[in-house]
């Protein structure tokens, strides 16, 4: 009777390790799609008018949207709709932002994306 006790313990605890594994790496997946930012700071950094700000939080926040939707994707169909959701981002900032500043703002989202683990 108490081998099989620790046998059902032995097992239920490796069921538990799994599921819980499991779980972290949705956790990650998810996280690593969430690109919210600090407005202010993005502002900051590349001295927006409050003309662009605006216009700047309108795009962040669909490419937000698109890249959740990429998250929640297929494996599969995850790369091709973040290089949409990229593309259609940088085309909207090309026409909000100035040269220096789209400059800037290419330079951070390639070292956000980089860092995530989200690269071409």
């Amino acid at each position: 009777m108490k081998r099989l006790f620790l046998t059902v313990m032995a097992v239920l605890s490796m069921t538990m390790t799994f599921a819980e594994n499991e779980e972290l790496n949705t956790t990650n997946t998810a996280n690593a799609y969430k690109m919210t930012v600090n407005y202010s700071r993005l502002a900051d950094a590349l001295c927006l008018s409050i003309d662009q700000l605006e216009a700047v939080q309108d795009i962040h926040s669909e490419f937000c949207a698109d890249m959740m939707n990429a998250g929640n994707a297929n494996a599969d169909e995850r790369k091709p709709m973040v290089e949409k959701a990229l593309q259609k981002d940088l085309k909207h900032m090309r026409y909000v932002l100035t040269e220096n500043q789209y400059r800037k703002y290419l330079m951070l989202l390639n070292v956000t994306i980089s860092n995530r683990g989200l690269e071409k």
